[in-house]
């Protein structure tokens, strides 16, 4: 089992994130995990947060000579912005004399859409700071760390996984099946907001200005496309196997992602039968996987009965608004309980193209874990192991079965 946790809050010295159940002997590429916090960083608008922080993970545990060891692997990701936050994040009973920082006052407003309110009820606190700092996405960095191992893995078994934006407050593409996983893959590391289209992205930007301007925020949608998976993972003999399932509790954990859909998604619920299955065609010459068949369409996103059918999965992630704005909703103050305007943090107007990096990850880590589950193995060689012994056993069928229809 390929599992993590993650600690830490938005404004404290730092984040932590351990990653267990890693095999040995996975080299792993520092670079490419920096890079993945730096996408997560980006994205057309980000608020100032992102000026100040420029995240890289430093490994504790679990990894030497660059290779990991098969035992727990720690991160830790040190906020630039701690040095801001000292006297009001402290964890001792008063602020160390040498603490750094403004003292801020306690936070009694909480902000629609938000964790505020339902937090200090739950946790029975008086300061909503004590909740915010926890449930803010500042946390999505340690995943995507963390997810940054995982898709080495995969990689190392040509599993590649890929992302856009398509809707911003629902200006953009209808439907994200309107972009091939060349397209998505093609796109350039400026694109402003990650979006295969760039008429567009252009409409989305303006959309994103307009919020700004008038103190909103917006929200959207994006998808995580994955080239390369085994038939097989997943399974449909109970619930909580079924791949779909697992991919879609992941994605909602993301802050703000309020639905989730596979392949055609929503739409699915408005077609016919004849236009929502993947019809099934002879495919002699397919290698990859080798299994003999293909399908014209995708309107699965890669997944049946819970399973990976062999097609590109396509799981596609829908963001409400940022909780934050500059012109905040009403609400109520809760050291007085009379209504206030909500409390207003620094915050970003749009964070869509983030959310989209954060999606990579958390699909990373469930693709992780089911490829592991499938083909297991202490050691990396292990797997590979098990992996070619599979793929030999799906090829030998595919042609005996070639060559028994032919026979007939």
């Amino acid at each position: 089992m390929l599992r993590f946790l993650t600690a830490g809050e938005s404004h404290g010295k730092g984040l932590v994130a351990i990653l267990e159940g890693m095999p040995a002997g996975l080299h792993l590429d520092f670079d490419a995990i920096t890079e993945q916090l730096k996408r997560r960083q980006g994205g057309y608008g980000r608020g100032r947060r992102m000026a100040i922080e420029s995240d890289k993970a430093e490994v504790l545990s679990g990894v030497r000579a660059g290779e990991t060891l098969g035992s727990p692997i720690s991160l830790l990701i040190r906020n630039k912005d701690w040095e801001n936050w000292q006297q009001t994040m402290h964890a001792e009973d008063t602020p160390p004399p040498d603490a750094t920082g403004a003292i801020r006052p306690v936070v009694t407003r909480p902000r629609p859409g938000h964790a505020d309110l339902a937090g200090v009820i739950k946790y029975d606190r008086t300061d909503i700071r004590d909740v915010l700092e926890r449930a803010s996405a500042r946390e999505t960095a340690a995943r995507v760390a963390v997810a940054a191992i995982a898709r080495q893995l995969l990689k190392k078994f040509n599993v590649n996984i890929v992302s856009h934006v398509y809707r911003v407050n629902g200006i953009g593409l209808d439907s994200p099946l309107r972009v091939t996983y060349e397209s998505a893959r093609d796109i350039s590391a400026e694109s402003a907001l990650h979006c295969a289209d760039v008429g567009a992205e252009a409409m989305m930007i303006a959309e994103i200005d307009r919020c700004r301007d008038a103190g909103d925020t917006a929200g959207g949608a994006f998808e995580v496309i994955v080239r390369g998976l085994p038939v097989g993972l997943g399974s449909y003999v109970q619930w909580d196997r079924k791949l779909d399932g697992r991919l879609a509790q992941a994605m909602m954990s993301i802050p703000a992602i309020k639905g989730v859909g596979i392949g055609i998604g929503p739409k699915a619920a408005s077609v016919p039968g004849s236009q929502m299955h993947d019809e099934i065609v002879p495919a002699p010459g397919r290698t990859q996987p080798p299994i003999g068949v293909a399908r014209p369409t995708n309107n699965a996103g890669g997944l049946e009965g819970g399973v990976t059918n062999g097609e590109d999965l396509r799981v596609s992630g829908f963001m409400k608004p940022i909780a934050t704005l500059m012109k905040p909703l009403r609400s109520v103050d809760l050291s007085v309980m009379s209504e206030a305007p909500a409390v207003i943090e620094r915050s970003d107007v749009c964070a869509i193209s983030a959310a989209a990096v954060v999606g990579e990850a958390v699909v990373s880590l469930v693709l992780a874990d089911a490829f592991l589950e499938k083909f297991s193995g202490d050691s990396l060689g292990e797997i590979e192991r098990n992996y070619a012994a599979a793929t030999s056993r799906l090829q030998s069928r595919f042609k005996a079965t070639k060559r028994e229809v032919g026979s007939a």
